[in-house]
Protein backbone atom coordinates (compact mmCIF):
# COMPACT_ATOMS: atom_id res chain seq x y z
CA UNK A 1 0.00 0.00 0.00
CA UNK A 2 1.72 3.18 -1.14
CA UNK A 3 2.23 5.96 2.25
CA UNK A 4 0.47 9.18 2.03
CA UNK A 5 1.09 12.02 3.85
CA UNK A 6 -0.70 12.30 7.24
CA UNK A 7 -2.93 15.24 6.14
CA UNK A 8 -4.10 15.39 2.40
CA UNK A 9 -5.12 18.66 1.26
CA UNK A 10 -7.33 20.35 -1.57
CA UNK A 11 -9.04 23.05 -2.68
CA UNK A 12 -12.48 23.49 -3.66
CA UNK A 13 -13.70 27.26 -5.16
CA UNK A 14 -17.11 28.38 -4.58
CA UNK A 15 -18.71 26.36 -7.72
CA UNK A 16 -17.72 23.08 -6.78
CA UNK A 17 -14.43 23.02 -9.05
CA UNK A 18 -11.11 21.06 -8.06
CA UNK A 19 -8.50 23.78 -7.93
CA UNK A 20 -5.60 21.83 -6.41
CA UNK A 21 -5.36 18.86 -4.75
CA UNK A 22 -2.51 16.57 -3.15
CA UNK A 23 -1.50 13.55 -5.11
CA UNK A 24 -3.69 10.65 -3.67
CA UNK A 25 -6.96 12.49 -3.93
CA UNK A 26 -6.09 14.05 -7.37
CA UNK A 27 -5.58 10.20 -7.71
CA UNK A 28 -8.90 9.72 -7.33
CA UNK A 29 -10.72 12.65 -8.68
CA UNK A 30 -8.95 11.37 -11.75
CA UNK A 31 -10.30 7.63 -11.42
CA UNK A 32 -13.73 8.83 -10.99
CA UNK A 33 -13.55 11.08 -14.77
CA UNK A 34 -12.83 14.40 -13.44
CA UNK A 35 -8.86 16.71 -13.38
CA UNK A 36 -7.88 19.84 -11.76
CA UNK A 37 -10.25 22.81 -12.86
CA UNK A 38 -13.07 20.26 -13.01
CA UNK A 39 -16.08 19.29 -11.01
CA UNK A 40 -15.23 17.26 -7.69
CA UNK A 41 -16.22 14.05 -8.92
CA UNK A 42 -16.23 12.32 -5.86
CA UNK A 43 -20.41 12.80 -4.91
CA UNK A 44 -19.55 12.85 -1.31
CA UNK A 45 -16.36 15.30 -1.07
CA UNK A 46 -18.73 17.73 -3.34
CA UNK A 47 -21.53 17.08 -0.75
CA UNK A 48 -19.39 18.47 1.84
CA UNK A 49 -18.22 20.90 -0.05
CA UNK A 50 -21.55 22.41 -0.68
CA UNK A 51 -22.65 22.29 2.96
CA UNK A 52 -19.88 24.09 4.03
CA UNK A 53 -20.65 26.57 1.49
CA UNK A 54 -24.28 27.01 1.72
CA UNK A 55 -23.92 26.60 6.11
CA UNK A 56 -20.58 29.03 6.35
CA UNK A 57 -19.21 27.00 8.83
CA UNK A 58 -16.34 23.89 9.20
CA UNK A 59 -17.99 20.69 8.48
CA UNK A 60 -16.16 17.47 9.34
CA UNK A 61 -17.29 13.69 8.78
CA UNK A 62 -16.34 10.65 7.58
CA UNK A 63 -16.91 9.15 4.62
CA UNK A 64 -16.02 5.84 2.39
CA UNK A 65 -14.76 6.58 -1.17
CA UNK A 66 -15.43 3.40 -3.94
CA UNK A 67 -12.55 2.56 -6.07
CA UNK A 68 -11.93 0.12 -8.63
CA UNK A 69 -9.31 -1.65 -6.36
CA UNK A 70 -11.24 -1.28 -3.22
CA UNK A 71 -12.71 1.23 -0.58
CA UNK A 72 -10.87 4.36 1.15
CA UNK A 73 -11.47 5.29 4.59
CA UNK A 74 -11.13 8.80 5.04
CA UNK A 75 -12.04 11.60 7.67
CA UNK A 76 -12.60 15.17 5.97
CA UNK A 77 -12.67 18.38 7.28
CA UNK A 78 -13.97 21.46 5.31
CA UNK A 79 -13.64 24.74 5.97
CA UNK A 80 -14.87 27.97 4.46
CA UNK A 81 -12.77 30.31 2.86
CA UNK A 82 -13.36 33.95 0.63
CA UNK A 83 -13.41 31.91 -2.45
CA UNK A 84 -14.25 28.27 -1.75
CA UNK A 85 -13.33 25.73 0.59
CA UNK A 86 -10.50 23.92 1.53
CA UNK A 87 -10.26 20.41 2.38
CA UNK A 88 -8.25 18.49 4.90
CA UNK A 89 -7.77 14.84 4.91
CA UNK A 90 -6.98 12.28 7.54
CA UNK A 91 -6.91 9.02 8.42
CA UNK A 92 -7.00 8.22 4.69
CA UNK A 93 -6.89 3.93 5.15
CA UNK A 94 -7.71 1.99 1.77
CA UNK A 95 -9.12 -1.91 2.06
CA UNK A 96 -9.82 -3.90 -0.74
CA UNK A 97 -13.32 -4.67 -1.79
CA UNK A 98 -15.58 -6.61 0.64
CA UNK A 99 -16.55 -10.22 -1.49
CA UNK A 100 -18.57 -11.77 1.04
CA UNK A 101 -22.58 -11.52 1.71
CA UNK A 102 -21.63 -10.87 5.01
CA UNK A 103 -18.86 -8.09 4.21
CA UNK A 104 -21.64 -6.61 1.72
CA UNK A 105 -24.01 -6.02 5.33
CA UNK A 106 -21.50 -4.88 7.22
CA UNK A 107 -20.85 -1.78 4.44
CA UNK A 108 -24.49 -1.17 4.43
CA UNK A 109 -24.32 -0.90 8.29
CA UNK A 110 -20.69 1.08 8.06
CA UNK A 111 -23.64 3.57 5.92
CA UNK A 112 -25.88 3.88 8.00
CA UNK A 113 -23.41 3.97 11.23
CA UNK A 114 -21.66 7.50 9.11
CA UNK A 115 -25.13 8.93 8.67
CA UNK A 116 -26.37 9.12 12.52
CA UNK A 117 -25.57 10.23 15.73
CA UNK A 118 -23.99 12.83 17.72
CA UNK A 119 -20.36 13.69 17.52
CA UNK A 120 -17.76 13.26 20.05
CA UNK A 121 -14.04 13.77 20.38
CA UNK A 122 -11.60 13.05 22.41
CA UNK A 123 -7.82 13.27 23.46
CA UNK A 124 -5.17 10.43 23.67
CA UNK A 125 -5.82 10.60 27.64
CA UNK A 126 -9.80 9.29 26.81
CA UNK A 127 -10.70 12.84 28.10
CA UNK A 128 -14.18 14.34 26.13
CA UNK A 129 -13.01 17.40 24.31
CA UNK A 130 -15.97 18.25 22.21
CA UNK A 131 -19.25 16.87 22.32
CA UNK A 132 -22.07 18.15 19.42
CA UNK A 133 -25.27 17.44 17.72
CA UNK A 134 -25.55 15.70 14.32
CA UNK A 135 -26.42 17.33 11.38
CA UNK A 136 -29.62 14.66 10.68
CA UNK A 137 -32.48 14.57 12.30
CA UNK A 138 -31.09 11.70 14.72
CA UNK A 139 -28.13 13.69 15.91
CA UNK A 140 -29.77 15.13 19.11
CA UNK A 141 -27.12 14.85 21.98
CA UNK A 142 -28.79 12.98 24.55
CA UNK A 143 -30.20 14.53 27.63
CA UNK A 144 -27.25 14.03 30.28
CA UNK A 145 -24.17 14.36 27.48
CA UNK A 146 -20.42 13.68 28.57
CA UNK A 147 -18.66 16.86 30.01
CA UNK A 148 -15.82 18.41 28.18
CA UNK A 149 -12.87 17.00 30.20
CA UNK A 150 -14.31 14.14 31.91
CA UNK A 151 -12.57 10.73 31.33
CA UNK A 152 -14.51 8.22 28.52
CA UNK A 153 -15.30 5.82 30.66
CA UNK A 154 -16.89 7.51 33.74
CA UNK A 155 -19.88 8.18 30.80
CA UNK A 156 -18.75 4.63 28.28
CA UNK A 157 -18.36 1.17 29.27
CA UNK A 158 -17.61 -0.62 26.44
CA UNK A 159 -19.31 -3.66 26.13
CA UNK A 160 -17.38 -6.99 23.98
CA UNK A 161 -18.87 -8.49 20.75
CA UNK A 162 -19.37 -11.93 20.42
CA UNK A 163 -16.05 -13.23 20.01
CA UNK A 164 -14.73 -11.47 23.01
CA UNK A 165 -13.42 -7.98 21.11
CA UNK A 166 -13.70 -4.27 21.68
CA UNK A 167 -13.39 -2.91 18.42
CA UNK A 168 -12.84 0.32 19.93
CA UNK A 169 -9.63 -0.73 22.31
CA UNK A 170 -7.90 -2.60 18.97
CA UNK A 171 -8.21 0.40 16.72
CA UNK A 172 -6.81 3.02 19.26
CA UNK A 173 -3.63 0.50 19.60
CA UNK A 174 -3.26 0.79 15.87
CA UNK A 175 -3.86 4.10 15.27
CA UNK A 176 -6.91 3.20 13.29
CA UNK A 177 -10.83 3.77 12.50
CA UNK A 178 -13.50 1.37 14.27
CA UNK A 179 -16.86 1.11 13.68
CA UNK A 180 -19.72 -0.55 15.74
CA UNK A 181 -18.37 -0.51 19.11
CA UNK A 182 -21.45 -1.30 21.66
CA UNK A 183 -21.19 0.63 24.79
CA UNK A 184 -23.47 1.08 28.06
CA UNK A 185 -24.02 4.15 29.84
CA UNK A 186 -22.67 4.03 33.25
CA UNK A 187 -25.28 5.64 34.32
CA UNK A 188 -27.43 3.83 33.05
CA UNK A 189 -26.31 0.58 31.32
CA UNK A 190 -29.93 -0.22 29.89
CA UNK A 191 -28.97 2.53 27.34
CA UNK A 192 -26.72 1.30 25.11
CA UNK A 193 -25.12 3.53 22.00
CA UNK A 194 -22.97 2.61 18.71
CA UNK A 195 -19.47 3.53 18.38
CA UNK A 196 -17.29 4.63 15.41
CA UNK A 197 -14.57 6.69 15.15
CA UNK A 198 -11.80 7.99 13.58
CA UNK A 199 -8.25 8.81 14.70
CA UNK A 200 -6.84 11.96 14.71
CA UNK A 201 -2.85 13.26 13.72
CA UNK A 202 -1.00 16.31 13.87
CA UNK A 203 1.22 17.68 11.45
CA UNK A 204 4.09 15.38 12.35
CA UNK A 205 1.85 12.68 12.09
CA UNK A 206 1.16 11.86 16.19
CA UNK A 207 -1.99 10.62 17.40
CA UNK A 208 -3.68 13.68 19.34
CA UNK A 209 -7.05 11.67 19.54
CA UNK A 210 -10.29 10.28 18.00
CA UNK A 211 -13.62 11.93 16.80
CA UNK A 212 -16.88 10.27 15.49
CA UNK A 213 -20.52 9.39 16.52
CA UNK A 214 -22.57 8.11 18.87
CA UNK A 215 -26.16 6.53 17.79
CA UNK A 216 -28.66 5.18 20.61
CA UNK A 217 -29.54 1.71 19.47
CA UNK A 218 -33.34 2.28 20.46
CA UNK A 219 -33.13 4.91 18.04
CA UNK A 220 -32.40 1.91 15.18
CA UNK A 221 -34.71 -0.68 16.97
CA UNK A 222 -37.67 1.91 18.16
CA UNK A 223 -38.89 5.45 17.84
CA UNK A 224 -39.45 7.81 20.80
CA UNK A 225 -41.93 5.55 21.90
CA UNK A 226 -42.01 2.43 19.78
CA UNK A 227 -40.45 0.29 22.74
CA UNK A 228 -42.64 0.46 25.26
CA UNK A 229 -45.31 0.98 22.78
CA UNK A 230 -44.94 -3.09 21.36
CA UNK A 231 -43.97 -3.85 24.69
CA UNK A 232 -47.41 -3.10 26.32
CA UNK A 233 -49.37 -3.40 23.23
CA UNK A 234 -48.62 -6.87 21.82
CA UNK A 235 -48.36 -9.64 24.30
CA UNK A 236 -45.27 -12.50 23.70
CA UNK A 237 -43.04 -12.01 20.61
CA UNK A 238 -45.63 -9.86 18.42
CA UNK A 239 -43.83 -6.74 19.49
CA UNK A 240 -40.67 -7.69 18.47
CA UNK A 241 -41.56 -9.16 14.92
CA UNK A 242 -43.78 -6.09 14.30
CA UNK A 243 -40.42 -4.15 14.96
CA UNK A 244 -38.65 -6.94 12.33
CA UNK A 245 -41.48 -6.85 9.79
CA UNK A 246 -41.60 -3.13 9.59
CA UNK A 247 -38.33 -1.05 10.85
CA UNK A 248 -35.65 -3.36 9.92
CA UNK A 249 -36.63 -3.50 6.36
CA UNK A 250 -37.12 0.02 5.90
CA UNK A 251 -33.88 0.65 7.23
CA UNK A 252 -32.19 -1.29 4.63
CA UNK A 253 -34.18 0.37 1.60
CA UNK A 254 -33.19 3.43 2.82
CA UNK A 255 -29.25 2.61 3.18
CA UNK A 256 -28.98 0.58 0.01
CA UNK A 257 -31.35 3.92 -1.83
CA UNK A 258 -28.76 6.27 -0.07
CA UNK A 259 -25.49 4.27 -1.29
CA UNK A 260 -27.31 3.95 -5.05
CA UNK A 261 -28.33 7.68 -4.48
CA UNK A 262 -24.54 8.80 -4.11
CA UNK A 263 -23.19 6.66 -6.87
CA UNK A 264 -20.69 4.85 -4.47
CA UNK A 265 -20.30 2.10 -6.43
CA UNK A 266 -19.35 4.52 -9.88
CA UNK A 267 -21.44 6.53 -11.87
CA UNK A 268 -24.91 6.50 -12.35
CA UNK A 269 -27.45 7.73 -14.92
CA UNK A 270 -29.33 10.66 -13.56
CA UNK A 271 -32.61 9.72 -13.77
CA UNK A 272 -31.74 6.26 -11.97
CA UNK A 273 -29.84 8.59 -8.92
CA UNK A 274 -32.62 10.58 -8.70
CA UNK A 275 -35.07 7.28 -8.56
CA UNK A 276 -33.13 6.25 -5.55
CA UNK A 277 -33.26 9.63 -4.04
CA UNK A 278 -37.20 9.36 -3.79
CA UNK A 279 -37.12 5.83 -2.76
CA UNK A 280 -34.96 7.27 0.67
CA UNK A 281 -37.69 9.80 0.76
CA UNK A 282 -40.16 7.43 0.58
CA UNK A 283 -38.66 5.26 3.01
CA UNK A 284 -37.78 7.88 5.32
CA UNK A 285 -41.96 9.19 5.24
CA UNK A 286 -42.69 5.29 6.07
CA UNK A 287 -40.69 5.28 9.09
CA UNK A 288 -42.01 8.17 10.66
CA UNK A 289 -45.33 7.15 10.30
CA UNK A 290 -44.56 4.04 11.71
CA UNK A 291 -43.09 5.80 14.80
CA UNK A 292 -46.26 7.90 14.91
CA UNK A 293 -48.56 5.14 15.32
CA UNK A 294 -45.81 3.69 17.72
CA UNK A 295 -46.54 7.16 19.78
CA UNK A 296 -50.33 7.04 19.03
CA UNK A 297 -50.80 3.51 20.84
CA UNK A 298 -48.90 4.40 23.56
CA UNK A 299 -49.96 7.61 24.81
CA UNK A 300 -53.89 6.36 24.31
CA UNK A 301 -52.75 4.22 26.93
CA UNK A 302 -55.15 4.63 30.03
CA UNK A 303 -51.64 3.92 32.39
CA UNK A 304 -49.52 6.26 30.20
CA UNK A 305 -47.20 8.96 32.32
CA UNK A 306 -44.22 11.18 31.86
CA UNK A 307 -41.67 11.92 34.35
CA UNK A 308 -41.47 14.97 36.10
CA UNK A 309 -38.39 17.35 35.24
CA UNK A 310 -36.57 20.58 35.88
CA UNK A 311 -35.96 21.65 32.07
CA UNK A 312 -34.91 25.39 30.72
CA UNK A 313 -37.39 25.83 27.75
CA UNK A 314 -35.55 28.22 25.85
CA UNK A 315 -32.74 25.42 25.89
CA UNK A 316 -35.19 23.20 24.48
CA UNK A 317 -36.12 26.01 21.89
CA UNK A 318 -32.29 26.40 20.89
CA UNK A 319 -31.53 22.97 20.49
CA UNK A 320 -34.96 22.23 18.38
CA UNK A 321 -34.11 25.26 15.92
CA UNK A 322 -30.51 23.76 15.76
CA UNK A 323 -31.55 19.96 14.90
CA UNK A 324 -33.91 21.76 11.72
CA UNK A 325 -31.71 24.58 11.04
CA UNK A 326 -30.20 22.49 7.95
CA UNK A 327 -33.92 21.38 6.65
CA UNK A 328 -34.91 25.82 7.61
CA UNK A 329 -31.76 26.55 4.97
CA UNK A 330 -32.66 23.90 2.03
CA UNK A 331 -35.96 26.00 2.06
CA UNK A 332 -33.91 29.85 2.51
CA UNK A 333 -35.96 30.26 6.07
CA UNK A 334 -34.37 31.59 9.24
CA UNK A 335 -34.78 30.18 12.44
CA UNK A 336 -34.83 33.20 15.58
CA UNK A 337 -34.21 30.81 18.85
CA UNK A 338 -34.36 32.60 22.05
CA UNK A 339 -30.79 33.92 23.26
CA UNK A 340 -28.00 31.84 24.62
CA UNK A 341 -28.16 33.49 28.15
CA UNK A 342 -31.83 33.35 28.02
CA UNK A 343 -33.80 30.78 30.04
CA UNK A 344 -37.33 29.75 30.92
CA UNK A 345 -37.45 27.43 33.95
CA UNK A 346 -39.90 24.71 33.39
CA UNK A 347 -41.77 21.29 34.96
CA UNK A 348 -41.59 18.96 32.43
CA UNK A 349 -39.88 15.10 30.99
CA UNK A 350 -36.96 16.84 28.82
CA UNK A 351 -37.18 14.21 26.35
CA UNK A 352 -41.41 14.43 25.13
CA UNK A 353 -40.53 18.54 25.49
CA UNK A 354 -37.83 18.03 23.15
CA UNK A 355 -40.20 15.81 20.77
CA UNK A 356 -42.88 18.37 20.79
CA UNK A 357 -41.28 21.73 19.58
CA UNK A 358 -39.10 19.37 17.03
CA UNK A 359 -43.06 18.75 15.65
CA UNK A 360 -44.26 22.52 15.73
CA UNK A 361 -40.83 23.85 14.49
CA UNK A 362 -40.84 21.20 11.58
CA UNK A 363 -44.51 22.08 11.01
CA UNK A 364 -43.63 25.86 10.62
CA UNK A 365 -40.52 25.06 8.28
CA UNK A 366 -42.40 23.25 6.22
CA UNK A 367 -45.51 25.34 5.76
CA UNK A 368 -43.44 28.69 5.91
CA UNK A 369 -43.17 30.17 2.74
CA UNK A 370 -39.48 30.28 1.68
CA UNK A 371 -37.51 33.24 2.65
CA UNK A 372 -40.01 33.99 5.64
CA UNK A 373 -38.62 33.62 9.26
CA UNK A 374 -39.72 31.58 12.14
CA UNK A 375 -39.41 32.78 15.48
CA UNK A 376 -39.20 30.52 18.93
CA UNK A 377 -39.91 32.83 21.66
CA UNK A 378 -40.43 32.26 25.84
CA UNK A 379 -42.44 34.16 28.12
CA UNK A 380 -43.83 33.64 31.80
CA UNK A 381 -47.30 34.72 32.84
CA UNK A 382 -49.45 33.52 36.22
CA UNK A 383 -47.17 30.55 37.02
CA UNK A 384 -47.11 29.31 33.61
CA UNK A 385 -44.11 28.69 31.66
CA UNK A 386 -44.70 29.29 27.38
CA UNK A 387 -42.75 29.00 24.41
CA UNK A 388 -44.10 30.02 21.25
CA UNK A 389 -43.73 28.72 17.78
CA UNK A 390 -44.63 31.83 15.20
CA UNK A 391 -44.72 31.71 11.61
CA UNK A 392 -45.05 33.51 8.90
CA UNK A 393 -47.39 31.61 6.28
CA UNK A 394 -51.07 31.56 5.79
CA UNK A 395 -52.05 30.90 9.91
CA UNK A 396 -54.71 28.50 10.82
CA UNK A 397 -58.93 30.05 11.07
CA UNK A 398 -60.01 30.29 14.25
CA UNK A 399 -62.61 27.77 13.56
CA UNK A 400 -59.60 24.88 12.75
CA UNK A 401 -58.16 25.55 15.49
CA UNK A 402 -59.12 23.06 17.93
CA UNK A 403 -60.26 20.90 14.64
CA UNK A 404 -56.10 20.35 13.77
CA UNK A 405 -55.21 19.00 17.28
CA UNK A 406 -57.38 15.86 15.93
CA UNK A 407 -56.01 13.02 14.85
CA UNK A 408 -55.45 12.14 11.13
CA UNK A 409 -56.72 15.63 10.92
CA UNK A 410 -54.46 17.43 7.74
CA UNK A 411 -57.06 20.27 6.95
CA UNK A 412 -57.44 19.36 3.31
CA UNK A 413 -53.68 19.54 2.38
CA UNK A 414 -52.66 16.78 -0.35
CA UNK A 415 -49.18 16.65 0.49
CA UNK A 416 -46.79 14.06 1.40
CA UNK A 417 -45.63 16.08 4.51
CA UNK A 418 -47.24 14.10 7.47
CA UNK A 419 -49.94 11.95 8.80
CA UNK A 420 -51.92 14.16 10.59
CA UNK A 421 -50.79 12.51 14.43
CA UNK A 422 -47.94 15.16 14.87
CA UNK A 423 -50.37 17.70 16.84
CA UNK A 424 -52.35 15.22 18.08
CA UNK A 425 -49.14 13.26 20.05
CA UNK A 426 -47.80 16.35 20.62
CA UNK A 427 -51.42 18.05 22.54
CA UNK A 428 -51.82 14.51 24.80
CA UNK A 429 -47.78 14.62 25.66
CA UNK A 430 -48.41 18.57 26.94
CA UNK A 431 -51.63 17.42 28.80
CA UNK A 432 -50.08 14.84 30.80
CA UNK A 433 -47.28 17.08 31.55
CA UNK A 434 -50.14 19.40 33.13
CA UNK A 435 -49.69 21.87 30.19
CA UNK A 436 -51.21 22.41 26.65
CA UNK A 437 -50.76 23.23 23.28
CA UNK A 438 -53.23 26.02 21.76
CA UNK A 439 -53.27 28.47 18.67
CA UNK A 440 -53.05 32.16 19.10
CA UNK A 441 -52.38 35.10 17.34
CA UNK A 442 -54.83 36.90 15.11
CA UNK A 443 -55.82 35.20 11.34
CA UNK A 444 -53.81 35.94 8.39
CA UNK A 445 -50.81 37.11 10.52
CA UNK A 446 -49.11 33.71 10.42
CA UNK A 447 -49.38 30.12 12.73
CA UNK A 448 -49.01 31.32 16.89
CA UNK A 449 -48.54 27.86 18.93
CA UNK A 450 -48.10 28.40 22.19
CA UNK A 451 -46.95 25.32 24.75
CA UNK A 452 -47.34 25.91 27.56
CA UNK A 453 -45.87 23.82 30.99
CA UNK A 454 -46.19 24.75 34.61
CA UNK A 455 -43.05 27.29 35.58
CA UNK A 456 -40.40 25.90 37.78
CA UNK A 457 -40.24 28.83 40.79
Amino acid sequence: MPSHPAIIRAFISADGLLLSADLPLLALQREAGGDLGAPVAVPQLAAIARLCVRLGITVSRPIIAATQHGDIDMWVRARPDSDGVTLSIIDWHERPVAALPADIARREADIAALADGWNWQIDVQLRFQMVLAGNDGHGALPPDPPVPGSRFSSYFQLQPDDDGDMAMLRAFAQRRAFRDQTAALVSDPARTFRLSGFPMFDLAGQLTGYRGTAFALEQMVAGPMVQEAAIALYPGEFGKRLDRSLRQPLGRIIANADTISAQLEGPLRPDYADYATDIAAAGRHLMALVDDLADLQAIDRPDFSVIAEEIDLADLGRRAAGLLAVKALDRNIRISAPDPDATMPAIGEFRRVLQILVNLVGNAVRYSPEGSEVRIVTECDHGQARIMVIDQGQGVAVADRERIFEKFERLGRDDSGGSGLGLYISRRLARAMDGDIRIGGAPGEGARFILTLPADD
